[in-house]
């Protein structure tokens, strides 16, 4: 009972073994959560400005092809070229626009700097707005162009569809390219400072780290230290000695002088 007693006292954690595991989970945990994090803001760079950033250079090329288009129905030669051009345009008018929906509603964010993602994407939606209507209204004139009752009706509607073109829907489209340009600039900002959100998270959990394994390695010399127990080790087994009997007493034989020697 005594040796059970024993083993349980040497088996059994100090508080300082305790603490020493408790700072280990800690740190572990600590380390998870920061790689967890740098994880999170990794994948959102690549699917809300990365992609996001594809999607603004698709849409700035569509609304390109899209001017072409109305440039390309300016100077159809007949009635038929002109509604296989125009055919096209509502498509590309709706692919754009669903870009632009699809950008707005991802987490728009504003950056340190100030750049407001959900200003910028809002100045893109009114330019496009803007552009599109003035570009609806030259296909409108170039369309009453080919139903004209006469020449000189249809040059002059022609000519109305040249400077709406020229001197609305060109202005407008510059409106357009400039309001993209800025958005792409505040994604790349905010992007920035994602990055060096993930990079300040990386350097505060490397230090983190590195201060707690040195705390950890002298707790762990502290907690090496500790007394060996001064009770009698459980396999030397207690040797119990009977005590001795006393000597019994001689006493003189009887007619022995003890004054009378021996010959």
């Amino acid at each position: 009972m005594f040796g059970d007693r024993l083993t349980w006292r040497m088996l059994r954690p100090t508080w300082g073994q305790f603490l020493v595991s408790l700072s280990v989970a800690s740190l572990g945990l600590l380390g998870a959560e920061a790689l967890s994090q740098v994880d999170r803001d990794l994948r959102i760079m690549y699917t809300e400005y990365t992609l996001a950033a594809t999607d603004l250079a698709h849409i700035s090329a569509d609304v390109i092809r899209y001017r072409t288009s109305v440039v390309r129905a300016l100077e159809a030669p007949s009635q038929k070229e002109f509604e296989k051009i125009t055919k096209s345009l509502p498509e590309r008018h709706a692919r754009i626009q669903h870009a632009v929906d699809r950008y707005a509603s991802a987490s728009l964010r504003v950056s340190r700097s100030g750049r407001s993602e959900p200003q910028d994407i809002q100045a893109v939606r009114e330019s496009l707005d803007a552009y599109f209507s003035a570009a609806s209204r030259t296909i409108n004139l170039l369309t009453q162009v080919w139903i004209a009752k006469s020449p000189q009706e249809a040059a002059e509607l022609r000519h109305q569809a040249e400077l709406q073109a020229a001197d609305n829907a060109g202005p407008k489209l510059i409106q357009v390219s400039l309001a993209l340009d800025r958005l792409l600039e505040t994604v790349a900002d905010v992007a920035k400072d994602m990055r060096d959100e993930g990079t300040r998270t990386i350097r505060n959990t490397s230090s983190s780290l590195l201060i707690g394994s040195f705390v950890i390695a002298l707790l762990n010399l502290f907690v090496g230290l500790r007394p060996a127990p001064t009770s009698v080790s459980p396999s030397q087994p207690l040797i119990r000695t009977e005590p001795k009997e006393p000597t019994p007493f001689s006493l003189p034989l009887e007619g022995t002088d003890p004054g009378v020697s021996r010959n």
